[in-house]
């Protein structure tokens, strides 16, 4: 690998930093470094503007909401993304900037895997018209908003009655997002790579209602009830559309999936232990 798209946080305090080791990287490796058009006014001249079927690997700088953003943008180019953790947890992450130099140089001589993640495909179906479509890496959440009123939400695995409860929202994730929101509420931890779909549900009003796990053939469809409430859409963090009374939405895996760059040997287990603590008494 030589040609290396470049998407950072700008809000990262040092930038000057890492501007001079990209720079000696570059000079020193021969590496061509290439910015995209949202972000090509913080880069010095060096960072080159990206070139179509030019990039090898695109390097997200910023923790995991940064490299959620470059996840878009790995699809559009359809190259693999790597994660250089400037963040707190950098779940998502394969390498720090202390580990940048060694980590180019494995992508050089090819010491490295791409593991092939999943995405999910969501579809909004207002009055039988469909008005929005649109993919996430890590989930797709259905939250009441604002207002403190529980929503009724009736769930369906392919075209089959599942559960209808009254709750704040409903989180489906990848396994990928299985370490995200959805663990916090209390769902299950996924192996990254498994096929399958993660169904969890926010503060349910009944203690009968649990976390779900599906194959990834599945197809499900929510229908709402909102109750007033400022009912909203939201893909991996982010607020993508109001949602209404009696709107359909659609959600299965994408046809599409995402390519991650895996340098090191750590297991996906040993992540857990280090960054999420998992059996630390």
């Amino acid at each position: 690998m030589q040609n290396f798209g470049i998407i950072f946080n700008p809000n990262y305090k040092t930038k000057k930093t890492i501007f001079n080791l990209l720079e000696k990287l570059h000079k020193s490796k021969d590496l061509q470094f290439f910015n995209f058009p949202d972000q090509k006014d913080i880069y010095p001249d060096f960072v080159k503007a990206v070139k179509k079927n030019k990039l090898d690997c695109i390097l997200s700088f910023g923790g995991d909401g940064t490299f959620l953003r470059a996840s878009k943008t790995s699809l559009q180019y359809n190259v693999p993304l790597m994660g250089i953790n400037l963040g707190k947890l950098g779940f998502l992450s394969e390498s720090s900037l202390s580990e940048l130099e060694k980590s180019i140089d494995d992508l050089k001589n090819n010491k490295f895997s791409v593991q092939k993640r999943l995405l999910l495909k969501t579809i909004i179906r207002r009055d039988n018209k469909m008005i929005f479509s649109a993919s996430a890496l890590n989930d797709a959440v259905i939250y009441k908003g604002k207002e403190p009123r529980l929503i009724d939400i009736k769930f369906y695995n392919n075209k089959r009655l599942v559960v209808e409860t009254r709750c704040d929202g409903i989180i489906i994730s990848t396994p990928t997002g299985s370490t995200a929101y959805s663990l916090s509420a209390g769902g299950p931890i996924l192996s990254p790579v498994m096929e399958a779909l993660v169904v969890t549900p926010l503060n349910p009003h009944v203690l009968s209602v649990r976390p779900m796990v599906f194959a990834a053939e599945d197809k499900f469809s929510f229908r709402l009830k909102t109750n007033g409430s400022e009912c909203v859409l939201q893909l991996d963090g982010k607020n993508n559309l109001d949602l209404m009374d009696n709107d359909e939405i659609l959600i299965t895996a994408s046809k599409k999936k995402i390519s991650f760059i895996k340098l090191s040997n750590k297991t996906f287990f040993q992540i857990l232990r280090k960054k999420l603590h998992m059996g630390k008494r």
